[in-house]
């Protein structure tokens, strides 16, 4: 008679076969992830063709930054102001209390962050700590979080997320203790790794949550039909045309080294005037930065020649390096001003708006896709407060700062202009919206407009009320000294 294993405490056969599965599918896309976080932040290695640079000058680093500027102008146009449902004029508050309590103004920027580096980042949503408690919403990084995909339904079958435990810096890497957590559509697995179950998994926690969905959420950037789980806008022309930009100016540093400083020569000098007072030759660099004061004629009569050549001139290096800067505005649609090139003509007010349309145009794209995956977000979010889920007919939207006007400031000359242009009334939740004021800000706007409206009533009553005709009163004389009052 066989022993019945408790599911409590081990995976099953399936479950064991989708853990490894997406294992191994998390373990292929970590090195490649960690290529596009490299060029991110400048730290990627540079291929040397050694030909110009002499072994004394390997160990020396050249970083351009264009990846990160291409990849950081596009997120910061991408600032999600709040959500309302489709049929309602302002954000919905309820809505707004999961997104505050989960500090989501910045972890969504995070998740924004590493889908444009990475191509992909995720969101996970949960059930609160607490029995009133608000659900918990956490972003993600792909290195840690691998999906299953199911394309025809435009949803996530399963998940699997790995990650340390909190191990002091100096844990050895045999003795870091790893766990992971399955997603399923009906429950959640907490698993630790070197336990006696199943594959060296041991379950810590099975959360039935019976919701028949994953709650993890995707957040593709440039989707394709055959690539639904995203690229990176970190293309490998522009990895390409940053190493390229790396190595011209590493040439220029060493050119600097060698040619930076004007070369010498002197004709006809005898050997003393290379030696120092007690006859001892001197170095090469004495040499150079010594002043000679004085040569002595040779036997005769003629003096030395002495010249120096032309220093090395970097401007054509650096005219190739402006040449990358054009080639990778084309690659990323981005201002050459962005990258550093400039000509002796700034441009005018209409070229950068012009220049930036393609920023804007791509910024509206990541809303457009983002915005969708978000307001499923707070959809199980509401499922998960509410413990049902929510009328299907009610559409989440999210409401995105405009990606043309990017800042405060010009957000609010926009909502001026089209006041005054009478295209919206002064009073509309829409002008609100557009200056970008939080949630909690335009309640108290709205207050404000109605005390106000309250006092110009009261005031307009009182001035149409006619006033009662006060009673003339006669005028008291005054008594004389002495005289009593009556």
């Amino acid at each position: 008679m066989s022993t019945p294993t408790l599911p409590l405490l081990e995976l099953s056969e399936e479950e064991l076969d989708l853990l490894q599965f997406l294992q191994a599918e998390l373990t292929v896309a970590v090195p490649f992830l960690q290529l596009y976080d490299a060029y991110y932040r400048g730290e990627q290695l540079i291929r040397d063709l050694g030909i110009s640079i002499p072994p004394q000058l390997r160990g020396l680093r050249t970083v351009v930054g264009w990846p990160g500027i291409a990849v950081d102008r596009v997120e910061e146009r991408l600032d999600i102001e709040g959500f309302r449902f489709a049929d309602a004029a302002s954000a919905d508050s309820g809505l707004a209390d999961i997104w505050t309590a989960n500090m989501l103004d910045m972890e969504s920027q995070l998740a924004h962050l590493d889908a444009l580096i990475y191509g992909h980042s995720y969101v996970v949503g949960g059930t609160a700590d607490e029995p009133d408690g608000m659900p918990i919403i956490t972003v993600e990084s792909p290195t840690q979080v691998t999906v299953l995909y199911d394309a025809r339904l435009r949803m996530i079958v399963a998940a699997l997320r790995m990650y340390d435990m909190d191990n002091t810096p100096d844990t050895p890497p045999t003795e870091i203790e790893r766990a992971a957590t399955l997603y399923l559509p009906n429950q959640t697995i907490s698993l630790m790794e070197g336990g006696l179950g199943a594959g060296g998994w041991e379950v810590v926690d099975r959360d039935e949550h019976n919701l028949g969905v994953v709650p993890v959420f995707r957040l593709s950037n440039r989707q394709r039909t055959a690539d639904r789980r995203g690229s990176s806008d970190i293309t490998a022309p522009i990895m390409s045309i940053t190493d390229a930009a790396c190595r011209r100016l590493m040439g220029i540093e060493v050119a600097a080294e060698f040619f930076g400083a004007p070369q010498r020569y002197i004709l006809g000098a005898a050997e003393e005037a290379f030696q120092a007072p007690d006859g001892t030759p001197k170095t090469a660099w004495q040499t150079y930065i010594g002043r000679i004061l004085a040569l002595e004629r040779d036997e005769e009569g003629n003096t030395p020649e002495v010249g120096q050549f032309a220093a090395h001139d970097p401007s054509s290096q650096t005219a190739i390096v402006d040449m990358y800067a054009r080639i990778m505005s084309a690659h990323t649609g981005l201002s050459p001003q962005y990258f550093g090139y400039s000509t002796d003509n700034p441009a005018s007010a209409d070229a950068i708006r012009a220049n930036d349309a393609s920023l804007v145009k791509k910024a509206e794209r990541r809303q457009h896709y983002f915005g969708a995956v978000w307001s499923r977000v707070m959809r199980l979010a509401l499922w998960l407060r509410d413990g049902t889920p929510p009328d299907p007919g009610k559409r989440i939207e999210t409401v995105w700062r405009n990606a043309a006007t990017p800042t405060v400031a010009a957000q609010t000359d926009a909502a001026v202009k089209l006041v005054q242009a009478g295209i919206l009334p002064p009073e509309s939740d829409v002008v609100l919206d557009m200056v970008g004021l939080s949630h909690g800000q335009r309640r108290r706007v709205v207050a404000e407009r109605r005390r106000a409206n309250g006092r110009e009533m009261v005031r307009n009553l009182t001035q149409t009320i006619p006033q009662r005709p006060q009673p003339e009163r006669q005028p008291v004389e005054a008594n004389a000294p002495g005289e009593a009052v009556q």
